[in-house]
């Protein structure tokens, strides 16, 4: 359909915002007049409905199947099979219901997140108004194909990618496309081919929306081939990554499962080989050593400390949608965030007025007439020019603003909200303003002459006409300026461009205003009228940063998370805002047309060295992401619109704005903000940390005090003692503990300093250096520990049964005194807080204590496990001998953070020392 000759792009597609509206129409062969209904037959028969491909879905079956696809899980149901056979039916219940919450979880998450590109359907209007025949009609959007006459207004969604044809005064919001925060003025006139997407002012593409004016324009494109369409391919070509947590619990899972099958197949032989044991009381040890020392409550407690920071985030306006990116978000290293609603407030505000008598400034932000004008000179007041120039916004000017539940919105324009609220600062009121200079009449807005006039009524037949707009332009019809003195005098243009450029280099929009004095109004306002105007000054706009934005930067750069902004916007105002956000003393920016020539091989080094990405494209952003992720980073990218769908889903946890933000957005992201601040990540960093915390808490109390109860066993049967605890008190010790301090630790408060300390490697062991030396050496006290009481009590003739009553006692103790210790990581546990404990901690250690009553002193009881009842006298000793080892730890956590041997005993102070000397 197209000519080899045309210009074109990107390895050939046509350039159709280069080309000029009838080279298009000549290369789709269509007319003004819109196609034939035959011929709309046969191109929709060749090009398919104007419709995304749905999504791809997975059977529920199959993503029922995938959530047993774990070692771990795999053992722990061979476990439970092999309990249910020999008769422990709590056991085999526990460990089943366990199994099932872990696929019931993860079944519901993933069915949801797979709505993703579903929601891209919703941007596509449901009708559309086209000419077919020369004749206007209404079609459905589904039945557009390329080559029709497609026209628009204001409030259209756009239905396809359209060359437009004629334009006035057309305004098109594009931030879902682009991230723009002000709609983009289009025209006819063809543009570079090389232009990016925000600059290619001849188009409009699919799912934007139609902010002012009419058009008409010719489809290029339909369905899949739209710019939507693009987007929507690079969504489904992201793979969803596996979270750090998951990678660390399968490749655990894998080596545990290995370990654990082969030290009890040689335990098993052992048993029977050396020690003279009947296979079935060998298999009844194994298994039971087995069921002990296989963390079967790890997962559940995993799922439980994750659904804990799920509530926690969701009360600080961070709703997670998938489970594992609570965790993720603590090893987040870089956050690369969208910059318009997300760090600004996507709220314009008129921040300098420039008058020949010198600067104006205006404090406040977004709409709210809240804020003060003070001049360069010093004075609380405006000057008479810089009054008259704010007058002549407020009038020259269609917007209104609203205040609804102390929230100011506009209706219009953004940048004509903000002049209204620059005049309520002033002390002028729009409803007096009118009154006093009734409007006349009014040439609106249109990007081919690039001005707004509006003409008032003054006192009797006089009149003045006030104009605002380009400001080249509207100095090009001003050949004077008001004076200092209140006076005329010649357009001073070398001082006007200083200014303009001056304001452009502050990352600030501008417009130019003027005004003419007429003897006589007339009663219709036409062009010719608007001529020799006497230039007041111009306005510099910005999209102000949020301030909390900014206090959320600086912690996540204490915490040593760098901060990237990667945008659709100018370069210039993107590098303004990050200044002012603080990302960098001088950001290093990065253009998207720069990032065109950048091979991939060289992009990561670039990627960690810019602070932002202007002008960026989502085919940029996603780059961006997988550049910064094959460094090893886990990036966190948020982002409101269509255009950062691919990215938000590549990313480790994508993060949409709630208010602001699109469905497809959501959908993709891990995380929503409902407040659509900024602000609120670093609130889920914070709580990201707290959970990994807890979960490794977990693991470190889990993993010691399984093995403590293993090795004595282990240590008996190698030696050829006596069993200092049989299988059902061994079943019985791991029962008790696990429902009860197997979960307190998911309840934890972040310990001080969380957000000092650097971001977890992704790489880092689940089970670390520390943790190992910990599990060698709590397993060995805590055997010690039952050898010691065991061995005391045969001596003192109290029988076997009473020793391993006091041994299982003993096994309680020490573990409930070594989960005070191991609730504090990085301090010490010997404070006021960490003796308290919480009261999750409190009440499992009544429940605890409260079992080990039965099991001691029950009849019931000991005829079950075979126990005795202990004197008080020993029930003592058992106390001091936990109280020992909770002593010994606490000195061995003070020793080894002396000695600096173990990464994550070290002070936070120094952590972040380390941490600012990296970033610099």
């Amino acid at each position: 359909m197209t000519d080899a000759n045309l210009p074109s792009r990107d390895g050939g597609a046509p350039a159709w915002h280069a080309m000029e509206g009838a080279q298009a129409l000549q290369a789709l062969r269509a007319t003004e007049q819109g196609l034939q209904e035959a011929e709309a037959s046969q191109r929709l028969r060749q090009h398919g409905r104007n419709e995304l491909p749905p999504p791809p879905k997975r059977s529920p079956l199959r993503r029922l199947l995938e959530q047993f696809n774990n070692a771990l899980i795999l053992f722990l149901l061979s476990a439970a099979v092999l309990s249910a056979l020999l008769g422990h039916t709590v056991d085999a219940v526990v460990i089943v219901a366990v199994v099932l919450v872990n696929a019931v979880v993860g079944f519901v998450q993933e069915g949801r997140a797979e709505q993703a590109l579903a929601a891209l359907q919703a941007l596509l209007a449901p009708s559309a108004r086209v000419l077919r025949d020369g004749a206007r009609r209404v079609l459905p959007v589904g039945e557009l194909v390329p080559g029709d006459i497609v026209l628009l207004e204001a409030g259209d969604r756009v239905p396809a990618d359209l060359r437009l044809l004629h334009a006035r005064g057309l305004l098109v919001d594009e931030a879902i496309l682009t991230g723009e925060s002000v709609a983009a003025e289009k025209t006819e006139a063809a543009v570079a081919a090389d232009a990016a997407l925000g600059d290619r002012l001849s188009m409009a593409y699919s799912g934007t929306l139609v902010a002012s004016g009419q058009a008409s324009g010719v489809v290029t494109a339909t369905g899949a081939a739209t710019e939507m369409g693009h987007i929507n391919a690079l969504l489904g070509s992201v793979q969803t990554l596996t979270t750090p947590l998951l990678r660390q619990i399968n490749a655990f899972g894998r080596r545990f499962t290995a370990l654990a099958i082969a030290a009890a197949a040689v335990l098993f032989v052992f048993a029977i080989a050396l020690r003279g044991y009947a296979w079935l009381d060998a298999l009844m040890v194994v298994v039971a050593l087995a069921v002990s020392v296989v963390p079967e409550g790890l997962p559940a407690v995993i799922t439980i400390t994750l659904a804990i920071g799920v509530r926690r985030m969701a009360a600080r306006h961070a709703i997670v949608r998938r489970l594992p990116a609570v965790e993720t978000l603590g090893a987040t290293s870089v956050i690369c965030s969208d910059k318009t609603g997300t760090l600004t407030r996507n709220e314009m505000t008129a921040r300098r007025v420039v008058t020949a008598a010198g600067t104006t400034l205006a404090s406040g932000a977004g709409y709210a007439p809240a804020g003060v004008l003070s001049t360069d000179k010093g004075d609380a007041e405006p000057d008479a020019a810089a009054r008259q120039l704010i007058l002549c916004g407020l009038l020259c000017n269609d917007a209104h603003l609203r205040e609804r539940d102390g929230q100011w919105t506009v209706d219009g324009d953004p940048m004509e909200g903000a002049l209204l609220a620059l005049a309520l600062k002033a002390g002028l009121e729009p409803d007096s303003g009118q009154a006093d200079r009734p409007r006349v009449d009014a040439i609106p807005f249109d990007a081919s002459y690039r001005y707004m006039a509006t003409l008032h009524r003054v006192g009797g037949a006089e009149g003045e006409l006030f104009v605002k707009g380009a400001p080249e332009q509207v100095m090009a019809l001003s050949p004077r300026q008001w004076s200092v003195d209140g006076g005329v005098e010649p357009l001073d243009r070398a001082y006007w461009e200083a200014a303009i450029a001056d304001a452009a280099a502050q990352g600030e929009r501008v417009l130019g205003f003027a005004m003419r004095r007429l003897p006589r109004a007339p009663a219709r306002l036409g062009f010719a009228d608007v001529s020799d105007l006497v230039f007041l000054g111009v306005v510099g706009f910005i999209d102000p940063p949020r301030e909390e934005a900014m206090a959320a930067v600086a912690e996540c750069h204490s915490a040593g998370i760098a901060v990237k902004m990667i945008t659709g916007d100018h370069a210039a105002t993107a590098a303004a805002i990050a200044q002012r956000l603080g990302l960098a003393d001088a950001p290093v920016v990065v253009a998207g047309a720069d990032l065109d020539g950048v091979p991939d091989e060289a992009l990561p080094a670039l990627a960690e060295k810019a602070d932002v990405f202007a002008r960026a494209s989502p085919e940029h952003k996603l780059r961006v992401v997988r550049a910064l992720q094959s460094r090893g980073a886990v990036v966190a990218m948020t982002g409101d619109g269509v255009n950062d769908a691919p990215s938000l889903k590549q990313a480790d946890v994508g993060i949409a704005m709630g208010r602001k933000g699109t469905e497809a957005a959501k959908e993709a992201a891990e995380m929503v903000l409902s407040d659509d601040n900024f602000a609120s990540i670093a609130a889920a960093v914070h709580e990201g940390r707290t959970v990994y915390d807890n979960i490794r808490k977990v693991v470190a109390w889990t993993l010691p005090t399984n093995g403590g109860e293993v090795l004595a066993i282990v240590a008996a049967l190698a030696f050829g003692l006596t069993l200092p605890m049989t299988p059902p008190q061994i079943l019985w010790v791991n029962m008790i503990l696990t429902v009860t301090l197997g979960l307190v630790l998911a309840f934890e408060p972040p310990e001080p300093g969380v957000m000092r300390r650097p971001p977890r490697r992704p790489d880092a062991l689940l089970v670390s250096p520390f943790m190992l030396w910990r599990i060698v050496l709590v397993s060995v006290l805590f055997t010690l520990g039952a050898f010691g009481v065991f061995a005391w009590a045969m001596q003192r003739g109290l029988g076997v049964e009473a020793a391993r009553t006091m041994v299982v006692n003993t096994l309680c103790v020490m573990e409930i005194f070594y989960l005070f210790n191991v609730r504090y990581l990085h301090t010490t546990s010997f404070t006021l807080r960490g003796l308290r404990g919480t009261p999750a901690v409190l009440w499992a250690i009544a429940g605890v204590v409260a079992a080990q009553l039965l099991f001691t002193y029950a009849p019931w009881m000991n005829h079950w496990f075979d126990t005795r009842p202990v004197a008080f006298a020993d029930g003592v000793v058992i106390v001091l001998i936990g109280v020992a080892v909770m002593v010994l730890l606490e000195a061995e956590k003070t020793l080894l953070r002396r000695l600096d041997l173990f990464e994550e005993l070290r002070a936070d102070g120094a952590a972040d020392i380390k941490t600012k000397e990296a970033r610099t």
